[in-house]
């Protein structure tokens, strides 16, 4: 096995400890920023662009434009009516000199360019807990294959420390990419938005094809592979999405998966970002609702559970 490139270096936006629902066992996932798919619910908007990114909190915002004032490259302007706007992320310095010098505390960035090591040592200080769980390291995103150099050095550098490795992904990359880092994860979490292509277009911007090749392989070469399913209201909820989305991975040997009920933890983020939430007036959905897509699932040979 090769030696991992330990300065490698990737733009992370979260590391989380004690994650619990990432994979088995206690885990810390890392939270890796840009992603291909633009789900129209996606409750990390903050994640889609692969640069770091200014949040403003509006609330807290006392208007004094300060963060303006002292932007080295004019990415922050202020409009007639005096409302902020942030420039496209290809405009900002990188500098942090607005979120630092905010007399409200009102901007925070997301986003930060980090080596492996970085992020390992922060990984590492959670060893025991993982070896007395089954637990490792989990990596998130946005879509962790977008960044799948920096995720490939990550993954090798875990590996060398004895952890146990997972990932959360759309399966959304070129076979020859996702193959790549396959022999360095034991499990993988893998997205199933909708098994029709064009309606998997409509709502994330690409087609499905590669999510359910990359993922029937992952399956075929003997990988602990679990599909993941958000159930989202006007999507993928009704009892014909649910057969298709079954016999779909009935087909490619999927014994099991996981329903995500659809939620709105994400919404503030949009604020933040000064952009619509396109789900701001759906409710959020219970277990109960999903019984009968679970029956459903079942009839199909697949075990589905929430």
């Amino acid at each position: 096995m090769h030696s991992a490139d330990r300065q490698k270096t990737g733009i992370v936006f979260n590391i989380q400890k004690f994650s619990i629902n990432d994979g088995p066992g206690i885990r810390t996932a890392v939270f890796l920023k840009g992603c291909p798919l633009r789900c129209r619910w996606c409750s990390n908007p903050e994640s889609q662009s692969v640069l770091p990114q200014v949040l403003h909190d509006a609330k807290k915002c006392i208007g004094c434009h300060h963060c303006a004032e002292v932007c080295p490259t004019h990415a922050v302007r202020v409009d007639d009516g005096g409302a902020l706007h942030f420039a496209p992320n290809d405009a900002c310095a990188d500098c942090g000199r607005c979120v630092r010098e905010c007399p409200a505390e009102a901007l925070e960035v997301a986003g930060e360019r980090k080596t492996v090591q970085q992020v390992l040592d922060v990984v590492l200080q959670d060893r025991p807990f993982y070896e007395e769980s089954g637990g490792g390291i989990t990596l998130s995103g946005g879509e962790m294959l977008l960044q799948h150099e920096f995720s490939l050095e990550l993954l090798k550098a875990a590996k060398e420390e004895g952890l146990h490795t997972c990932c959360e992904t759309t399966g959304f990359a070129a076979p020859e990419i996702f193959n790549a880092l396959l022999p360095y994860l034991d499990s993988l979490l893998i997205d199933m938005k909708h098994a029709d292509a064009e309606k998997h277009k409509a709502y994330t911007e690409v087609t499905n094809e590669l999510c359910l090749q990359n993922l029937a392989h992952a399956i075929a070469i003997g990988k602990d592979v679990l599909p993941r399913i958000p159930i989202i209201p006007n999507f993928n909820n009704s009892k014909k999405d649910a057969a298709h989305m079954a016999e779909t991975l009935h087909a490619i040997g999927a014994k099991r998966c996981q329903l995500l009920p659809f939620h709105q933890f994400g919404e503030n983020k949009y604020a933040l970002l000064g952009r619509e939430y396109a789900y701001h007036d759906v409710d959020v959905m219970k277990k109960e609702q999903l019984e009968d897509a679970i029956q459903i699932f079942q009839l199909h040979n697949v075990e589905a559970f929430v």
